[in-house]
């Protein structure tokens, strides 16, 4: 049975929505929209830290989400986007500290989803029902809030940028190397 759409957590029925693959013809539409799925990721792990009993649909969505979908996207970002701003913004633009400061962020945040998803598997497979630690609901929050300054500060300075500066084959060589990293390619 589908969760209804006013559930704590959930967007039209579902914590985090599908992509539309038809995007990644448009790679920085695509990377805009994931950036959407991030912010429909916090605020579903926002609504699994104050629920009563567990809830584990929502912390399978989670977890599976912070395993797979958000290392790709760093990967999107990390392997292709920030490189090739690199190379086609001037030094007028400011990008290099601001890539910097977002490329250790990527590397902190790999390393922070993969305990939170550690600690949210422990609490799938604990054998009692019952709400979470306020450890991990601290760990939960403090995730959220480092997630949402990142996806604040790449939506209103990245892709601004990137939309000004790629070239026409810069932006289908990073869809065709989204698509590939999707086995799409």
């Amino acid at each position: 049975m589908t969760p209804k759409a006013s559930s704590p957590g959930m967007t039209q029925g579902v914590p985090i929505e599908p992509m539309p693959m038809e995007l990644i013809a448009s790679p920085l539409d695509w990377l805009f929209a994931e950036h959407y799925r991030q912010r429909q990721l916090c605020r579903t792990i926002d609504a699994a830290a104050v629920m009563p009993e567990r809830p584990s649909r929502l912390l399978a969505v989670i977890i599976d989400y912070l395993r797979h979908d958000l290392p790709l996207h760093v990967l999107d970002e990390e392997e292709d986007l920030f490189p090739l701003l690199r190379r086609r913004c001037p030094p007028e633009d400011d990008i290099h500290g601001v890539l910097g400061m977002l490329s250790s962020d990527h590397h902190a945040e790999a390393a922070s989803a993969a305990r939170l998803a550690d600690r949210l598997e422990e609490v799938l497979r604990a054998s009692e029902d019952r709400p979470m630690t306020p450890d991990l609901v601290r760990s939960m929050g403090n995730f959220t809030q480092r997630e949402r300054r990142h996806i604040a500060l790449e939506n209103a300075v990245v892709l601004p940028i990137a939309r000004l500066r790629l070239t026409p084959r810069d932006l289908s060589g990073l869809s065709r190397r989204l698509a590939a990293r999707r086995g799409r390619g």
